[in-house]
């Protein structure tokens, strides 16, 4: 007798082929026979009749390490057929410890939650911490490289030593020991922004050891997009490494249209035998933090140390200046091909009436200039504002999305509509990316067949991710597995009320076990963290 049978359902395995009418059997964690299975017995059994069967989703580039140790429910990626997220992206992860990471899970948990009083050394203890509290996906982890250099030489602008970038590589021996899957960079943020790239090589020759991924939140995304582009792909040549560029796109009305030109760079380097590969999320916004708008100079050495130079008359006119018209050597990432009507604030704690509102409006609000406003907005929060930033072409989404060496990934975090985690107004990305895909650019806009765009959330991040027995609908794969109706799947999230789950998803397997029923979380936490192990694979 198996133990879940999901019955007369169109099964689209995750390979980018067709689908096929099919019963998929579950047994234990695992898919036991794909077919037609008639009067087969079953303790439960889904009726998938109209419906589409596929593998669970895989978020290749997410921000949950924190949230899931809060909540470990995952509702939003859940509810969106997500069933793995990987974690710990843009140079930013939880282990090593640093004070840093430290005080963003204080401000995130509950007060009386254990977690304000928990200590941590590795990415190894988080691990064993999430397992501990239990979870309702799979996770796998990345280890940041800004918190590696933070670990090891504090938030500094400058080159490491050459005992500090030993440290660093036996910091990052010992978290790939423990099962991480790769390194992230984040060049846009300190103090990843403070190395350059023989740095970065250094730190991938390491990776080589151990076939592990390098994954980049690139240097630049506006006009010193293909340049950024170039140095991922050349640490990967140098080190001799696989590249994952994150979040590919081209921002900033003037780099509108260099969707083709990033793509060529990737196709080249891939003939020139550089193995380099890209995820995206569905939007034409990005998210970030406020600091990112700051010169480098001004962060350096962290929070405190930038709360001062805004409290220098002399440097607060300086940052200011600079935040428009760049530094040398930094035209400003964010600002490129931007105005400040097309950056909105997603969440500031002193005042969250203003979240939602664009900088632009809250100037006019505060009767001062817009740069002066987000100086005014740091201080207030002490650093801690997230911003979404319309910057995106729809015509480079929808270039992008079709080239298939694009996989999907959220760039969000696992968050829910009620508790700790309903806080702001975060970017949609984090409850709707996955059915935004399936709704509005399989069914409406018809950017990719149904196949496609399945392969793009499954069967390619499984590969990416050296994954043997997940991503795809298989025998003796393990029963990961979303069921989703594909008239209706959509995103119900929208940039002034986020956190509104998606609809179409109706069940949502995880190791064999219902999280979602009938589109309903169950409460169930079967999800595992996947280490490297000795196969040579996440397991």
């Amino acid at each position: 007798m198996y133990d879940l049978l999901i019955r007369g359902g169109e099964v689209i395995d995750g390979s980018g082929r067709a689908g096929f009418q099919a019963d998929v059997a579950i047994e234990r964690d695992r898919i036991a026979a794909i077919g037609q299975l008639g009067d087969a017995p079953a303790r439960r059994v889904i009726q998938a009749r109209g419906k589409v069967v596929a593998p669970g989703f895989i978020d290749i580039h997410t921000h949950s390490e924190l949230p899931l140790l809060v909540d470990g429910r995952a509702m939003s990626k859940v509810m969106q057929g997500v069933t793995l997220e990987v974690v710990g992206n843009c140079g930013t992860s939880p282990g090593p410890w640093t004070a840093a990471v430290e005080r963003r899970l204080r401000r995130l948990a509950p007060p009386d939650d254990e977690l304000q009083r928990w200590r941590w050394q590795s990415t190894g203890d988080v691990m064993a911490k999430l397992e501990e509290r239990g979870v309702a996906l799979n996770v796998a982890f990345l280890v940041g490289h800004g918190t590696l250099r933070t670990a090891v030489m504090g938030p500094e602008q400058r080159r490491p030593s050459l005992d500090e970038l030993r440290a660093m590589q036996e910091l990052l021996r010992r978290e790939l020991e423990q099962g991480a899957l790769g390194l992230s960079t984040g060049l846009i943020y300190a103090p990843s922004m403070y190395a350059d790239t023989d740095e970065i090589v250094a730190l991938a020759q390491v990776l080589r050891e151990y076939g592990r991924l390098y994954t980049s939140h690139i240097r630049g995304e506006g006009d010193t997009v293909a340049q950024a582009v170039a140095e991922a792909i050349e640490v990967g040549r140098q080190a001799g490494v696989p590249v994952q560029v994150s979040h590919l796109k081209a921002t900033g009305r003037n780099n509108w249209g260099r969707a083709p030109e990033l793509l060529s760079l990737i196709e080249r380097a891939r003939a020139d035998g550089v193995d380099v590969m890209a995820d995206q999320y569905p939007y034409v916004a990005s998210s970030t933090t406020l600091t990112a708008v700051l010169p480098p100079w001004a962060l350096s050495g962290g929070t405190e140390a930038m709360l001062g130079r805004l409290a220098d008359a002399e440097q607060r006119a300086l940052i200011r200046r600079q935040i428009t018209e760049g530094a040398p050597d930094w035209p400003n990432p964010l600002m490129s091909g931007c105005t400040f009507d097309d950056i909105v604030v997603a969440s500031f704690a002193p005042n969250p009436s203003w979240e939602g509102k664009t900088i632009a409006a809250i100037a006019e609000e505060l009767g001062v200039e817009p740069e002066e406003t987000v100086l005014r907005l740091l201080e207030a929060a002490a650093g801690d504002v997230a911003i979404i930033r319309f910057a995106m072409s729809e015509d480079d989404v929808r270039e992008i999305m079709r080239h298939p060496l694009v996989m999907v990934g959220s760039d969000g975090s696992s968050l829910a509509a009620d508790g700790p985690l309903a806080r702001g107004k975060p970017h949609p990305r984090s409850y709707g990316t996955y059915p935004r895909v399936l709704g509005h650019y399989v069914r409406e806009e018809r950017v990719l067949s149904l196949p496609e765009a399945v392969r793009k959330m499954t069967g390619l991040p499984a590969h990416r991710l050296g994954l043997k027995d997940r991503g795809r609908l298989v025998t003796g794969y393990k029963a990961d597995v979303v069921v989703f109706d594909p008239s209706t799947v959509d995103e119900t999230a929208t940039w002034a009320k986020p956190h509104r789950y998606p609809v179409g998803i109706d069940w949502v397997v995880v190791n064999g076990v219902p999280v979602v029923a009938e589109g309903r979380h169950t409460g169930a936490r079967p999800g595992r963290v996947l280490r490297w192990g000795a196969s040579g694979c996440p397991e």
